[in-house]
């Protein structure tokens, strides 16, 4: 991530918006979609999403864009490392399918399956970016299409993820 990501609890994100809630996400994304990606980007503190550097571009309800460095996710060979894609689109796909799942819901992915098109190296490609987009939504089941694409906009991955829709933990 870069240095300019904010943490949780800057206070600019508004109450709510990077600890998770995604009703306080969607209402920030229609105020300041910038701090919108950045409360996204903050929600993802402390997990894969953040060992990998995805950083949230824009959040809206029926689009969401993140991109993540290609340095530093790679396999041995020096090319992007397929698992690296799949966390990517499985962390937009939550996120977009976690917006429309409504409170007191939880977005599981329970089905993921990724193609990728292209090999991509750090030389040739600093970013790939992810664009999420829901094709179903459901009460019970979201289903979400992540398209992947290198730095000069050349599909890399498609992914289709499917989550359940589950009750949230309670404390």
């Amino acid at each position: 991530m870069t240095d300019s990501a904010p943490v949780p609890q800057d206070p600019a994100l508004g109450p709510g918006a990077a600890t998770g809630d995604a009703r306080a996400l969607l209402a920030l994304a229609s105020r300041d979609p910038a701090a919108a990606a950045r409360a996204a980007t903050a929600w993802c503190a402390g997990t894969l999403a953040e060992r990998t550097g995805t950083e949230f571009v824009s959040v809206a309800p029926d689009v969401l864009v993140a991109r993540m460095p290609v340095a530093g996710n790679t396999q041995p060979m020096g090319l992007l490392h397929g698992g690296a894609s799949a966390a990517l689109a499985e962390t937009v796909g939550s996120v977009l399918a976690s917006l429309a799942a409504g409170p007191g819901l939880a977005a599981v992915g329970v089905d993921l399956s990724a193609t990728h098109h292209r090999a991509v190296s750090p030389a040739r490609s600093t970013w790939v970016t992810a664009t999420g987009r829901p094709l179903h939504v459901g009460r019970r089941v979201v289903s979400v299409e992540v398209v992947l694409a290198d730095d000069d906009g050349r599909r890399v991955c498609t992914a289709r993820l499917t989550c359940q829709l589950v009750p949230l933990p309670r404390d």
